[in-house]
């Protein structure tokens, strides 16, 4: 996925995103990163993951109801960039403006 997939960065979140073939059960899979390097205590880890977690639970929906995902499945993974921890309302921001992104971007056809 990091190889052949795109990227969109709003700071601080970047994402990797790819098209796949294989039918999943949902049509869009999501993983959350943060990095240890930036954060080294895994409760600052953890904090940071669950916020963007609860960001993507409450504006996935967009995704799903775009027309142009409607028949693709994709891989996503949310990785936060930043060196300082986040708050809530600045996550917020960005992984929806991230979402727009992804709902506009052009895929190639498969």
């Amino acid at each position: 996925m990091f190889k052949v997939g795109n990227s969109i960065t709003v700071h601080p979140v970047k994402i990797v995103f790819t098209q796949t073939l294989i039918e999943q059960k949902f049509p869009i899979k999501a993983m959350f990163v943060v990095p240890k390097k930036n954060f080294k205590k895994a409760h600052d880890r953890n904090k940071l993951k669950r916020r963007m977690k609860e960001v993507y639970r409450l504006c996935k929906h967009n995704l799903y109801l775009s027309k142009q995902l409607q028949s693709k499945n994709l891989l996503i993974s949310y990785i936060f960039i930043g060196k300082t921890a986040s708050e809530y309302s600045e996550l917020e921001t960005c992984i929806e403006a991230l979402n727009k992104k992804i709902e506009n971007f052009n895929f190639k056809p498969v």
